[in-house]
């Protein structure tokens, strides 16, 4: 019998273009993988790449070179862009954990060739002092809201009022405050994601394209030499934006989060699904079996499928065939997290000051609720001078604070993993509104399915609201 082997190709010894071929190859070569890489050069590489990927279209062979990229001093409106890759990881400077410099903005080159660049620069320095006059404060609230626990030591105390404060204050940072962004991609996402780059309409992101691609074709020439920009994304993009001029815009209602679409047969397609795996049954067939079940014996499948589970175990896939889309209604900072669930389907709209903006409860508890007005809406009032004339780039400007309207669709189990990862105490106040809600929907329509969501000891949304504030908050009803 053979021995198995199981074994590392270092990247410190081959290109990441040499270790793709070498996986490649496998499928026609019945040595092992190291003597395959052994054998290869990185000229021979990049022929392979010429021929199969880019000649034959084998694109899945470029998934095995995988790079690490470090973004440094990009704004995090370009973040945005940047961590639109869905097949990719990231990992990002955070704003809970981190007290941001004065000078921490980026001056986009729209701006600073615009007659607007010295009332941007004014309106970025009044939000950086107004977000630092506020940390001190708004600690002192956190203080008398959050006591100091028994077995807590002062030092853990200190860190917890001081991201509880910046929870708070970061609702001042605009989209052009300054962050540095790690990204670990194969080259075929990366490619996907260099063609939407170079075809953005923020100068700023096509830069940072260019930069990308110039690094990563030292470890990987060939696979990334024909990323371009895409004039299909750049010309699609302007057609849809003409025809949505036909509808009249609407921003209200100002509700947080809408169910508008889900499946009233969830629980029967669900366990349909279930028992389909270990059956020799078609799914049609599945379903009416399932159908004619008593209520008690569709409980005791849900149990035997989802129960039992550990905080730390997913639970099975087949809770991926139940679908919902709400329409949300969130603050900026909150969609900046939000957006890292790639895994559902986001259709963000762009960000502008046609929602207002929220107010943390602690600011004005903290006596700055002027002062903080005054900032943001200074900030909104610069946008609507701008937009006209500089389009998107406007953006720059507008703060956390800035209401923002996304689409979202997932899967049941996308929601189990979001609402249960961000409904929890210790997350942002704004998140953790937006993904309770988004469990008090589903355990509306779908009340069984949500009981295994792990997150009926949290806090309700309405608790949430009325602590914190700062967020948009109606009655959670799906529509009918």
């Amino acid at each position: 019998m053979r021995e198995r082997r199981i074994y590392l190709l270092d990247p410190r010894r081959y290109r990441p273009e040499v270790i793709a071929v070498a996986f490649a190859k496998t499928s026609r070569s019945p040595e092992a993988f190291d003597m395959i890489a052994e054998g290869l050069s990185d000229e021979s590489a990049a022929q392979f790449h010429e021929k199969w990927v880019v000649g034959y279209g084998h694109a899945s062979v470029a998934e095995h070179a995988v790079l690490h990229i470090a973004f440094e001093n990009i704004s995090r409106l370009a973040a945005e862009a940047i961590e639109g890759v869905r097949l990719a990881s990231f990992t990002e400077k955070s704003t809970r954990f981190q007290i941001l410099d004065r000078e921490a903005f980026y001056l986009p080159p729209e701006i600073a060739a615009s007659p607007f660049r010295e009332a941007y620069a004014e309106t970025m320095t009044r939000l950086f002092e107004t977000y630092h006059a506020a940390l001190e404060p708004v600690r002192r609230v956190m203080e008398g809201w959050f006591p100091r626990r028994p077995e807590e030591s002062e030092g853990a105390y200190r860190t917890r009022l001081r991201i509880r404060a910046m929870d708070a204050c970061r609702y001042l940072l605009p989209t052009a405050t300054l962050t540095n962004v790690g990204m670990t991609v194969n080259a075929r996402a990366l490619e996907h994601g260099l063609r939407k780059w170079l075809s953005h309409p923020l100068a700023e992101v096509r830069e940072i394209a260019a930069a990308v691609k110039a690094a990563a074709l030292q470890e990987v020439p060939t696979l990334l030499k024909y990323a371009e920009p895409n004039a299909y994304l750049q010309t699609s993009a302007e057609r849809l934006r003409r025809w949505a001029c036909v509808l009249p815009e609407d921003p209200e209602p100002r509700d947080g989060v809408r169910l508008i679409a889900w499946d009233p047969e969830a629980e029967v397609r669900f366990i349909a699904a279930c028992l389909y795996r270990f059956r020799a049954v078609s799914y049609e067939g599945a379903l009416r079996q399932v159908r004619a079940m008593r209520p008690e014996e569709r409980r005791e499948v849900l149990e035997a499928a989802l129960g039992g589970r550990s905080p730390f175990d997913p639970p099975v896939r087949e809770l991926e065939h139940i679908v919902y889309t709400f329409d949300c209604l969130m603050d900026e900072g909150a969609y900046y997290d939000l957006k890292r669930h790639r895994m559902m389907t986001q259709t963000p709209q762009a960000l502008t000051a046609a929602y207002g903006y929220a107010v943390p409860r602690a600011i004005e508890e903290a006596g700055l609720g002027a002062a903080y007005r005054a900032a943001v809406e200074a900030a909104m009032a610069l946008w609507e001078r701008m937009h006209p004339a500089i389009g998107e780039a406007a953006a720059y400007v507008l703060p956390n604070a800035v209401y923002r309207r996304v689409l979202m669709t997932m899967n049941l189990r996308e929601a189990y993993h979001l609402c249960r990862l961000r409904g929890g105490p210790n997350g942002h106040f704004a998140y953790r509104y937006i993904a309770m809600r988004i469990y008090e929907a589903i355990r509306t329509v779908h009340p069984t399915l949500a009981a295994y969501m792990g997150c009926e000891a949290y806090p309700s949304s309405e608790e949430i609201a009325a602590r914190f504030g700062g967020v948009a908050h109606p009655e959670a009803t799906p529509v009918t």
